[in-house]
Protein backbone atom coordinates (compact mmCIF):
# COMPACT_ATOMS: atom_id res chain seq x y z
CA UNK A 1 0.00 0.00 0.00
CA UNK A 2 1.51 3.51 -1.25
CA UNK A 3 0.35 6.58 1.04
CA UNK A 4 -2.40 6.18 3.64
CA UNK A 5 -4.85 9.48 4.09
CA UNK A 6 -7.54 9.05 6.82
CA UNK A 7 -10.14 11.73 6.88
CA UNK A 8 -13.61 12.54 6.76
CA UNK A 9 -15.26 13.11 3.34
CA UNK A 10 -13.00 12.57 0.15
CA UNK A 11 -14.56 14.71 -2.78
CA UNK A 12 -13.71 13.25 -6.14
CA UNK A 13 -13.42 16.62 -8.27
CA UNK A 14 -12.40 20.28 -7.78
CA UNK A 15 -14.65 22.13 -9.53
CA UNK A 16 -16.93 24.71 -8.75
CA UNK A 17 -19.66 22.78 -6.92
CA UNK A 18 -17.01 20.24 -5.36
CA UNK A 19 -15.57 23.41 -4.10
CA UNK A 20 -18.80 24.60 -2.59
CA UNK A 21 -19.13 21.30 -0.78
CA UNK A 22 -16.38 21.93 1.08
CA UNK A 23 -17.95 24.78 2.54
CA UNK A 24 -21.37 23.10 3.08
CA UNK A 25 -19.07 20.02 4.89
CA UNK A 26 -17.13 22.52 6.58
CA UNK A 27 -19.68 24.23 8.33
CA UNK A 28 -20.38 20.90 10.14
CA UNK A 29 -16.37 20.21 11.06
CA UNK A 30 -16.08 17.92 8.64
CA UNK A 31 -12.28 17.25 6.94
CA UNK A 32 -12.22 17.40 3.27
CA UNK A 33 -9.84 15.84 0.73
CA UNK A 34 -10.16 16.37 -2.93
CA UNK A 35 -8.90 14.80 -5.77
CA UNK A 36 -8.96 16.09 -9.58
CA UNK A 37 -7.17 15.07 -12.72
CA UNK A 38 -6.52 18.33 -13.56
CA UNK A 39 -3.94 20.52 -12.28
CA UNK A 40 -5.85 23.05 -10.31
CA UNK A 41 -9.12 23.81 -8.80
CA UNK A 42 -11.55 25.14 -11.14
CA UNK A 43 -12.73 22.21 -13.17
CA UNK A 44 -14.42 22.76 -16.38
CA UNK A 45 -14.43 26.54 -15.59
CA UNK A 46 -11.10 26.61 -15.02
CA UNK A 47 -9.67 24.47 -18.27
CA UNK A 48 -12.26 25.59 -21.22
CA UNK A 49 -13.39 28.92 -20.32
CA UNK A 50 -11.04 30.48 -17.33
CA UNK A 51 -11.74 34.11 -18.40
CA UNK A 52 -15.33 33.51 -20.22
CA UNK A 53 -17.95 35.46 -18.51
CA UNK A 54 -20.60 33.28 -16.42
CA UNK A 55 -24.18 35.31 -16.46
CA UNK A 56 -26.35 32.60 -14.10
CA UNK A 57 -24.37 32.72 -11.01
CA UNK A 58 -26.81 34.36 -8.38
CA UNK A 59 -25.66 37.76 -6.99
CA UNK A 60 -22.95 38.22 -9.49
CA UNK A 61 -24.21 39.70 -12.81
CA UNK A 62 -20.97 38.93 -14.75
CA UNK A 63 -18.16 37.03 -13.52
CA UNK A 64 -15.77 34.65 -15.20
CA UNK A 65 -14.33 31.01 -14.81
CA UNK A 66 -11.23 31.89 -13.26
CA UNK A 67 -13.50 34.95 -10.97
CA UNK A 68 -15.93 32.22 -9.74
CA UNK A 69 -12.98 29.91 -8.66
CA UNK A 70 -11.10 32.51 -7.13
CA UNK A 71 -14.09 33.47 -5.16
CA UNK A 72 -15.06 29.40 -3.84
CA UNK A 73 -11.57 28.98 -3.19
CA UNK A 74 -11.21 31.94 -0.76
CA UNK A 75 -15.00 30.86 1.05
CA UNK A 76 -13.33 27.71 2.26
CA UNK A 77 -10.51 28.72 2.85
CA UNK A 78 -11.32 28.43 6.56
CA UNK A 79 -11.88 24.89 6.60
CA UNK A 80 -8.49 24.15 5.47
CA UNK A 81 -9.52 21.84 2.70
CA UNK A 82 -6.66 19.69 0.93
CA UNK A 83 -6.03 19.43 -2.78
CA UNK A 84 -4.50 16.02 -4.22
CA UNK A 85 -4.30 17.72 -8.11
CA UNK A 86 -2.99 15.44 -11.47
CA UNK A 87 -4.51 12.36 -10.26
CA UNK A 88 -7.17 10.13 -11.49
CA UNK A 89 -8.83 8.00 -8.96
CA UNK A 90 -8.42 4.08 -10.07
CA UNK A 91 -10.47 2.26 -7.59
CA UNK A 92 -13.29 2.42 -4.40
CA UNK A 93 -13.91 -0.49 -1.72
CA UNK A 94 -15.95 -0.45 0.92
CA UNK A 95 -14.05 -2.23 4.11
CA UNK A 96 -15.68 -4.25 6.60
CA UNK A 97 -15.97 -1.05 9.35
CA UNK A 98 -18.28 0.42 6.52
CA UNK A 99 -15.57 3.13 5.38
CA UNK A 100 -14.42 3.53 2.03
CA UNK A 101 -11.12 3.25 0.62
CA UNK A 102 -10.14 5.17 -2.45
CA UNK A 103 -7.12 4.59 -4.33
CA UNK A 104 -5.34 7.30 -6.84
CA UNK A 105 -2.53 6.54 -9.81
CA UNK A 106 -0.37 8.21 -7.41
CA UNK A 107 -0.29 5.32 -5.14
CA UNK A 108 -2.24 7.22 -2.53
CA UNK A 109 -4.94 5.32 -0.43
CA UNK A 110 -7.83 7.49 1.28
CA UNK A 111 -10.33 6.28 3.49
CA UNK A 112 -13.55 7.89 4.51
CA UNK A 113 -16.68 7.58 5.78
CA UNK A 114 -18.27 9.43 2.94
CA UNK A 115 -17.54 9.73 -0.66
CA UNK A 116 -18.62 12.31 -2.95
CA UNK A 117 -18.37 12.57 -6.74
CA UNK A 118 -18.48 15.82 -8.13
CA UNK A 119 -16.62 15.21 -11.36
CA UNK A 120 -18.65 16.80 -13.72
CA UNK A 121 -19.13 15.37 -16.68
CA UNK A 122 -16.44 12.89 -15.86
CA UNK A 123 -12.79 12.98 -17.54
CA UNK A 124 -13.63 14.95 -20.52
CA UNK A 125 -11.10 15.31 -23.22
CA UNK A 126 -11.03 17.71 -26.38
CA UNK A 127 -11.70 16.12 -29.84
CA UNK A 128 -8.93 16.09 -32.01
CA UNK A 129 -9.53 17.23 -35.86
CA UNK A 130 -9.00 15.07 -38.32
CA UNK A 131 -5.90 17.05 -39.58
CA UNK A 132 -2.48 15.03 -40.40
CA UNK A 133 0.64 16.03 -38.18
CA UNK A 134 -1.42 17.57 -35.53
CA UNK A 135 -0.03 16.26 -32.64
CA UNK A 136 2.96 17.87 -33.47
CA UNK A 137 1.45 21.54 -33.02
CA UNK A 138 -0.63 20.92 -29.86
CA UNK A 139 0.38 22.72 -26.43
CA UNK A 140 2.55 24.79 -28.92
CA UNK A 141 0.59 26.42 -31.16
CA UNK A 142 -2.32 24.33 -31.35
CA UNK A 143 -4.61 24.89 -28.40
CA UNK A 144 -8.42 23.21 -27.42
CA UNK A 145 -9.24 25.97 -25.04
CA UNK A 146 -7.99 29.58 -23.65
CA UNK A 147 -6.69 29.44 -20.49
CA UNK A 148 -4.67 33.27 -20.64
CA UNK A 149 -5.84 35.60 -23.31
CA UNK A 150 -3.23 37.37 -23.38
CA UNK A 151 -1.26 34.10 -25.24
CA UNK A 152 -3.49 34.91 -28.44
CA UNK A 153 -2.15 39.14 -28.39
CA UNK A 154 -0.46 40.04 -32.01
CA UNK A 155 -1.11 36.64 -32.93
CA UNK A 156 -2.64 35.34 -36.34
CA UNK A 157 -5.41 32.92 -35.23
CA UNK A 158 -7.50 30.32 -37.00
CA UNK A 159 -10.46 29.18 -35.30
CA UNK A 160 -12.42 26.02 -36.39
CA UNK A 161 -15.62 25.35 -35.48
CA UNK A 162 -19.54 26.66 -35.81
CA UNK A 163 -20.32 26.30 -31.69
CA UNK A 164 -20.88 28.46 -29.11
CA UNK A 165 -16.87 28.26 -28.29
CA UNK A 166 -15.91 29.15 -31.84
CA UNK A 167 -17.96 32.16 -31.92
CA UNK A 168 -17.12 33.42 -28.38
CA UNK A 169 -14.14 33.01 -28.74
CA UNK A 170 -13.72 34.71 -32.35
CA UNK A 171 -15.69 37.77 -30.44
CA UNK A 172 -13.56 38.20 -27.37
CA UNK A 173 -10.24 37.30 -28.89
CA UNK A 174 -10.71 40.02 -31.84
CA UNK A 175 -9.44 42.90 -29.90
CA UNK A 176 -6.45 40.96 -28.69
CA UNK A 177 -5.66 38.75 -31.90
CA UNK A 178 -3.40 40.35 -34.92
CA UNK A 179 -5.85 38.79 -37.30
CA UNK A 180 -9.00 36.20 -36.54
CA UNK A 181 -10.24 33.77 -38.99
CA UNK A 182 -12.73 31.80 -38.18
CA UNK A 183 -12.88 28.53 -39.98
CA UNK A 184 -16.53 26.36 -40.33
CA UNK A 185 -17.37 23.65 -43.16
CA UNK A 186 -20.55 25.43 -43.88
CA UNK A 187 -22.42 28.70 -43.45
CA UNK A 188 -24.95 27.65 -40.86
CA UNK A 189 -24.19 27.71 -37.03
CA UNK A 190 -24.73 26.07 -34.08
CA UNK A 191 -24.25 28.98 -31.83
CA UNK A 192 -26.12 31.27 -30.16
CA UNK A 193 -28.05 33.93 -32.76
CA UNK A 194 -26.65 37.39 -31.12
CA UNK A 195 -22.75 35.72 -31.19
CA UNK A 196 -23.23 34.72 -35.08
CA UNK A 197 -24.74 38.14 -35.96
CA UNK A 198 -21.99 39.83 -33.83
CA UNK A 199 -19.49 37.76 -35.76
CA UNK A 200 -21.27 38.39 -39.11
CA UNK A 201 -20.95 41.79 -38.37
CA UNK A 202 -17.17 42.06 -37.65
CA UNK A 203 -16.96 40.39 -40.67
CA UNK A 204 -18.54 43.37 -42.82
CA UNK A 205 -16.19 45.78 -41.10
CA UNK A 206 -13.20 43.81 -42.30
CA UNK A 207 -11.96 43.31 -38.61
CA UNK A 208 -12.37 39.25 -38.54
CA UNK A 209 -12.26 36.90 -41.74
CA UNK A 210 -14.52 34.40 -42.19
CA UNK A 211 -13.84 31.00 -44.73
CA UNK A 212 -16.63 27.93 -45.20
CA UNK A 213 -14.26 24.94 -45.56
CA UNK A 214 -12.30 22.55 -43.59
CA UNK A 215 -8.50 22.53 -42.27
CA UNK A 216 -6.76 19.95 -44.55
CA UNK A 217 -3.32 20.44 -43.70
CA UNK A 218 -0.46 22.86 -41.29
CA UNK A 219 2.49 23.74 -41.99
CA UNK A 220 5.14 25.04 -39.77
CA UNK A 221 8.15 23.72 -38.13
CA UNK A 222 8.99 22.67 -34.07
CA UNK A 223 5.26 22.66 -33.03
CA UNK A 224 5.13 26.57 -34.19
CA UNK A 225 2.43 27.06 -37.47
CA UNK A 226 2.90 29.19 -39.92
CA UNK A 227 0.29 28.81 -42.15
CA UNK A 228 -2.73 26.51 -42.86
CA UNK A 229 -4.58 25.22 -45.72
CA UNK A 230 -8.05 25.39 -46.26
CA UNK A 231 -9.71 22.58 -48.27
CA UNK A 232 -13.04 24.33 -49.87
CA UNK A 233 -15.54 23.57 -52.88
CA UNK A 234 -13.84 25.32 -55.68
CA UNK A 235 -10.35 24.90 -54.22
CA UNK A 236 -7.60 25.05 -51.38
CA UNK A 237 -6.42 28.75 -49.82
CA UNK A 238 -3.68 28.70 -48.13
CA UNK A 239 -3.74 31.43 -44.74
CA UNK A 240 -0.77 32.42 -42.34
CA UNK A 241 -1.31 31.45 -38.96
CA UNK A 242 0.72 31.36 -35.26
CA UNK A 243 -1.97 30.09 -33.27
CA UNK A 244 -4.83 27.64 -33.85
CA UNK A 245 -8.09 27.00 -31.98
CA UNK A 246 -9.85 23.80 -32.92
CA UNK A 247 -13.61 23.25 -31.53
CA UNK A 248 -14.96 19.41 -32.03
CA UNK A 249 -16.49 19.15 -28.95
CA UNK A 250 -15.80 17.06 -26.07
CA UNK A 251 -15.99 13.06 -25.41
CA UNK A 252 -16.57 12.97 -21.67
CA UNK A 253 -15.94 9.49 -19.74
CA UNK A 254 -16.41 8.54 -16.32
CA UNK A 255 -13.78 6.36 -16.18
CA UNK A 256 -13.07 4.06 -13.60
CA UNK A 257 -16.49 5.44 -11.82
CA UNK A 258 -18.66 3.62 -14.61
CA UNK A 259 -16.83 0.14 -12.78
CA UNK A 260 -17.82 1.34 -8.93
CA UNK A 261 -21.37 -0.89 -9.27
CA UNK A 262 -23.54 2.99 -9.18
CA UNK A 263 -27.09 2.51 -10.89
CA UNK A 264 -26.54 4.98 -14.46
CA UNK A 265 -28.34 6.66 -16.58
CA UNK A 266 -27.23 7.15 -19.43
CA UNK A 267 -23.78 7.24 -18.45
CA UNK A 268 -24.78 9.65 -15.61
CA UNK A 269 -25.27 8.35 -11.71
CA UNK A 270 -28.84 8.21 -10.92
CA UNK A 271 -29.64 9.93 -7.31
CA UNK A 272 -32.57 10.20 -4.95
CA UNK A 273 -33.72 14.02 -4.85
CA UNK A 274 -33.75 13.68 -0.60
CA UNK A 275 -29.95 13.70 -0.21
CA UNK A 276 -28.28 12.93 -3.70
CA UNK A 277 -27.29 9.63 -2.93
CA UNK A 278 -26.07 7.31 -5.10
CA UNK A 279 -27.78 3.74 -5.07
CA UNK A 280 -24.30 2.75 -2.63
CA UNK A 281 -25.07 4.09 0.73
CA UNK A 282 -22.53 6.78 2.08
CA UNK A 283 -21.88 7.55 -1.60
CA UNK A 284 -22.95 10.63 -2.92
CA UNK A 285 -22.76 12.77 -6.39
CA UNK A 286 -23.57 16.10 -7.14
CA UNK A 287 -23.25 18.47 -10.16
CA UNK A 288 -22.96 17.40 -13.76
CA UNK A 289 -22.57 14.05 -13.11
CA UNK A 290 -25.80 12.70 -11.70
CA UNK A 291 -29.08 12.38 -12.91
CA UNK A 292 -32.29 12.37 -11.39
CA UNK A 293 -35.91 13.55 -12.90
CA UNK A 294 -35.96 17.14 -14.11
CA UNK A 295 -32.18 17.65 -14.05
CA UNK A 296 -30.65 20.88 -14.87
CA UNK A 297 -27.30 20.93 -15.65
CA UNK A 298 -26.37 24.57 -13.88
CA UNK A 299 -23.55 25.30 -11.45
CA UNK A 300 -26.10 26.93 -8.93
CA UNK A 301 -28.08 23.33 -9.14
CA UNK A 302 -24.97 21.84 -7.84
CA UNK A 303 -24.86 24.10 -5.08
CA UNK A 304 -28.52 23.27 -3.95
CA UNK A 305 -27.51 19.17 -4.57
CA UNK A 306 -24.02 19.84 -2.34
CA UNK A 307 -25.77 21.96 0.55
CA UNK A 308 -28.46 18.46 0.73
CA UNK A 309 -25.75 16.26 0.52
CA UNK A 310 -24.54 17.43 3.54
CA UNK A 311 -27.06 17.51 5.55
CA UNK A 312 -26.86 13.60 5.33
CA UNK A 313 -23.05 13.20 5.56
CA UNK A 314 -22.91 14.76 8.65
CA UNK A 315 -24.87 12.13 9.64
CA UNK A 316 -22.73 9.66 8.90
CA UNK A 317 -19.55 10.95 9.76
CA UNK A 318 -21.11 11.71 13.26
CA UNK A 319 -23.88 9.58 13.61
CA UNK A 320 -24.36 10.31 17.49
CA UNK A 321 -23.60 14.18 17.33
CA UNK A 322 -26.90 16.26 17.58
CA UNK A 323 -26.65 19.57 15.63
CA UNK A 324 -29.13 22.43 15.33
CA UNK A 325 -29.59 23.65 12.14
CA UNK A 326 -27.91 27.45 12.16
CA UNK A 327 -27.74 29.82 9.57
CA UNK A 328 -24.37 31.60 9.19
CA UNK A 329 -25.72 35.62 9.28
CA UNK A 330 -26.83 34.76 12.80
CA UNK A 331 -25.14 32.22 13.88
CA UNK A 332 -21.89 33.54 16.15
CA UNK A 333 -20.51 29.33 16.18
CA UNK A 334 -20.85 29.31 12.76
CA UNK A 335 -19.28 32.81 12.42
CA UNK A 336 -16.72 31.87 14.41
CA UNK A 337 -15.63 29.16 12.17
CA UNK A 338 -15.77 31.62 9.41
CA UNK A 339 -13.68 33.92 10.76
CA UNK A 340 -15.89 36.86 10.69
CA UNK A 341 -15.56 39.24 13.57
Amino acid sequence: MGTLIETDIVIVGAGPVGLFAVFELGLYDLECHLIDILDRPGGQCAELYPEKPIYDIPAWPRISGNELTEKLMEQIQPFSPKFHFNRMVTGLTRLEDGRFEVSTDDDEVFRAKVVVIAAGGGSFQPKRPPIPGIEAFEDKSVFYSVRRMEAFRDQDVVIVGGGDSALDWTLNLQPVASSITLVHRRPEFRAADDSVNKMLALREQGAINFEIGQISQLHGEDGQLRAATIKQTDGELEIACSRMLPFFGLTMKLGPIADWGLNLHENLIKVDTEKFETSEAGIFAIGDINWYPGKVKLILCGFHEAALMAQAARKIVNPDKRVVFQYTTSSTSLQKKLGVK
